[in-house]
């Protein structure tokens, strides 16, 4: 593990992991529960940076069935999901805790919303910096690359750092005249 930077604390047998333990990764994510050959097996969770988690059952590092829970609560639901449909575009808080009075809005589910660095993107579960490709969580640690799929969808739909208006444009005496 010293060679991969992650970590285990927990029961072995016969020189692996095996029975429960904590194995964390570099990313700073961890699994805690039953743990067989090497390998996740039984009853864990995996818990995000961010605050997520996800609770499974897992056969032979594979998980098999379980369910993701994001930072804020919100339960994701493969079937009859509601939340951020067509017809409700409320944020979770905002479902929970009701909405602001009229004339405010919330620009994301945490508020207020995060400050982001210069020159970057609120990618979700991080920050994204569009010069050198790379996503750091919300405490400044890497997370990963962005490849050019992830990359053209940030820059295409997350928020960023400064402000772009349109404005309006009057027409000029010229066009007026034809």
């Amino acid at each position: 593990m010293e060679f991969t930077g992650s970590s285990y604390d927990g029961d072995y047998k016969n020189g692996r992991m095996e029975g429960m333990g904590e194995y964390t990764i570099p990313t700073h994510t961890r699994y805690v529960g039953e743990m067989k050959d090497g390998m996740f097996h039984g009853k864990g969770e995996l818990h995000f940076p961010n605050g997520s988690k996800y609770e499974g059952t897992w056969e032979k590092g594979i998980s098999k069935q379980g369910k993701y829970t994001f930072s804020d609560g919100l339960e994701y639901k493969e079937t009859d999901w509601d939340y951020c449909d067509g017809t409700d575009r409320r944020f979770y808080s905002e479902r929970c805790n009701g909405l602001k009075p009229a004339g405010e809005s919330q620009l994301t589910d945490r508020d207020p919303p995060r400050l982001i660095p210069v020159g970057c993107y609120d990618s979700g579960d991080g920050f994204y910096d569009p010069n050198n490709r790379v996503v750091k969580d919300y405490d400044g640690n890497f997370l990963r690359n962005a490849d050019d799929q992830e990359h053209e969808w940030i820059v295409r739909t997350c928020r960023k750092s400064w402000d772009e208006f349109i404005g309006h444009y009057p027409r000029s005496s010229t066009l007026e005249e034809k």
